[in-house]
């Protein structure tokens, strides 16, 4: 059921995306289904949705031009999750309640089919219909916080079996996920044109929505089963996460002055449609 125009957005986005799915062909048996294939396998789309919620706030007559940069962003995303998956990062064999894309081809498949979304994000941009200059703000905003989010699995790898304090925790994580939530923000900020002091007030509430989600990730492979988070739980045992280092009932103590940050950084962002938007879409996920 449609109950709000966002709904409509996404609905709308996911046709788009199922649409566009690049030319990867050449006499391989499988590349080209294997490239889009976890594109196409769904999943919460809640990157897009956030650069979404921005533009129809502030600039609803751009929205269309918003496509292609929020199906940039989440190749990006999945691309993430293919190299996480893979069996040197986190073997799991389940994403988007489907087989990982190394469980059902090989290992050599997925990490070039993510390699390939990584690349091919930053075509979707110069494909949209929007000026020059802000292609290339776009570009930017979404390379340095693909960026980051490398670094930050970097060293979430790396501190394995490595007990790290709660400044190094969120810091990795601000890199890791907080980053690339706060440039799906940002992103649509650029769209709309909106001024440096929004732009960074959009930022603001991304890393604090980045934070509040991976803690909150980090309490679903605890306590969650494998059938409701649509991947294997438990895969988070040998790095450092806020369930190992404050235990089930300190991660929901920080999960609940992260939600008190946030709900007051939206009202500081003083626009009533993008209030609405913005509560529509977390509302699900608020919720715990």
């Amino acid at each position: 059921m449609i109950t709000s125009k966002l709904d409509t957005i996404l609905l709308d986005f996911e046709s788009f995306l199922q649409s566009h799915t690049p030319q990867a062909q050449s006499f391989h048996p499988h590349f080209q289904e294997a490239v889009w294939e976890m594109m196409k396998n769904g999943g919460k789309r809640f990157r897009p949705a956030l650069i979404f919620c921005v533009v129809d706030a502030f600039s609803p007559e751009h929205i269309s031009k918003a496509f292609f940069p929020a199906l940039a962003m989440e190749a990006i995303h999945t691309f993430s999750l293919i190299h996480d998956d893979l069996p040197s990062i986190d073997n799991a064999s389940l994403r988007r309640g489907h087989p990982t894309l190394h469980t059902k081809y090989n290992e050599v498949t997925a990490i070039l089919s993510g390699d390939f979304l990584n690349s091919y994000a930053f075509d979707l941009i110069t494909q949209s219909p929007l000026e020059p200059t802000t292609q290339i703000s776009l570009i930017s905003t979404l390379a340095l916080g693909t960026c980051q989010m490398i670094i930050g699995e970097a060293l979430d790898c790396y501190f394995e079996d490595q007990l790290l304090n709660l400044n190094q925790l969120q810091n990795i994580h601000t890199l890791k996920t907080a980053k690339l939530i706060a440039s799906s923000l940002k992103m649509g900020g650029i769209i709309a044109n909106l001024s440096k002091q929004k732009l960074g007030s959009l930022w603001d509430l991304g890393i604090l929505l980045g934070i509040f989600f991976q803690i909150r990730d980090d309490l679903i492979d605890t306590t969650s089963s494998q059938e409701k988070a649509g991947k294997p739980i438990g895969q988070d045992i040998h790095k450092n996460n806020y369930v190992n280092l404050l235990g089930i009932q300190g991660a929901k103590d920080e999960l609940a002055v992260y939600l008190e940050h946030i709900h007051r950084c939206i009202q500081c962002i003083q626009h009533t449609q993008f209030q609405i938007n913005l509560n529509t879409l977390l509302e699900e996920y608020l919720q715990w």
